[in-house]
């Protein structure tokens, strides 16, 4: 029977509802219990390790950091198979991502949670756990970077995303579509995630803001984000990466005369951002005067990778190495 580190962190899934506000809070004994879910035990041999017990919009990039390291070093243990987190469903997507280009390991990591505390009717957590427990043990998953298991399927870290205030069936990954599935106690990989890539880093950078454009944007409150100390920006733009002309300007300020890396995506959910348009604001503007698209990475995720190459250099033509030949960019 294979050994499965599993990291509790808190979220929904670790929360009863509060008899007098009526509201879900974190339970201080939940996270502990969900190593006492019934056939859990006999799966696999699982080590519980409590990291702590926040609602998912607690956690920080530095505690993202934090968890990628406490599972590198439970994976260079040779008696460690896999390793399962539970998380808040609210950043899971960004915390998947984080660890996804940061782990070393090949080994299977996979993310779950639940839309129901474990109180609820119909709580979706105790089997979520289950099915990320099977994922993790399958031979099928070494290689395939951070996976995220709800709803039993399973997604690719860098694709998914959560797309429902409520529903158990929360998560999706828009125009890529799962990785596989979990049918009772059979594992159906049908792809691999042939873009997921690891960057080797010491440290991040937490200083990146992300910012949505809107229709008559004057770019004033785009200017004042480097006085307010932010380091870098993802700016979510409309379609291919258009933005407004005064925003235009705003950015080609900024890169001219602040040397503020720039990150263009939209706020389609599926696509690619790209330089085709020429007029004033348009993708292809915006590339001349500086901007780095990122292809395929929704804004959040784009933040997470921004942090993380910023984190080994300032310059801004290295960080378009980053975002535009890496193996989901534009070689």
């Amino acid at each position: 029977m294979k050994r499965i580190a599993l990291i509790t962190t808190g979220g929904t899934i670790a929360m009863t509802k509060d008899p007098k506000t009526g509201g879900a809070v974190p339970t201080f004994s939940a996270n502990r219990s969900i190593t006492e879910i019934d056939r859990l035990n006999e799966i696999a041999m699982i080590e519980h390790h409590g990291f702590s017990n926040l609602p998912s919009p607690h956690i920080s990039p530095s505690l993202m950091w934090k968890l990628s390291k406490l599972v590198d070093s439970l994976l260079e243990r040779d008696d460690i198979s896999g390793v399962v987190i539970t998380h808040g469903t609210d950043t899971l997507e960004e915390t998947a991502y984080f660890l996804d280009l940061t782990i070393k390991s090949e080994k299977p990591v996979v993310c779950t949670a639940a839309m129901r505390s474990i109180d609820e009717l119909g709580t979706d957590g105790p089997r979520n756990v289950v099915s990320s427990v099977r994922v993790a043990i399958n031979s099928m998953a070494i290689g395939m970077g951070t996976m995220v298991c709800l709803n039993d399927e399973i997604h690719a870290a860098r694709e998914v995303t959560k797309t429902y205030t409520s529903n158990v069936a929360t998560f999706d990954s828009p125009g890529y579509g799962p990785l596989g599935i979990v049918d009772e106690d059979k594992i159906i990989f049908y792809r691999k995630p042939l873009q997921r890539e690891t960057i080797e880093v010491k440290q991040i950078e937490e200083k990146i803001a992300l910012y949505k454009t809107f229709t008559g944007d004057s770019g004033q409150i785009l200017k004042s984000l480097p006085q307010i100390g932010f380091k870098g920006i993802v700016l979510e733009a409309f379609g291919r990466g258009n933005v407004p002309p005064k925003v235009a300007d705003t950015i080609e300020r900024l890169i001219k005369e602040a040397s503020i890396p720039i990150i263009i995506t939209s706020r389609c959910f599926k696509g690619r951002v790209l330089g085709i348009y020429g007029y004033k604001g348009g993708g292809l503007q915006l590339e001349k005067a500086g901007a780095i698209f990122a292809p395929g990475l929704s804004p959040q995720k784009a933040r997470i990778k921004l942090m993380i190459a910023m984190g080994i250099t300032k310059d801004i033509e290295h960080i378009r190495e980053y975002f535009l030949h890496s193996k989901g960019g534009q070689k």
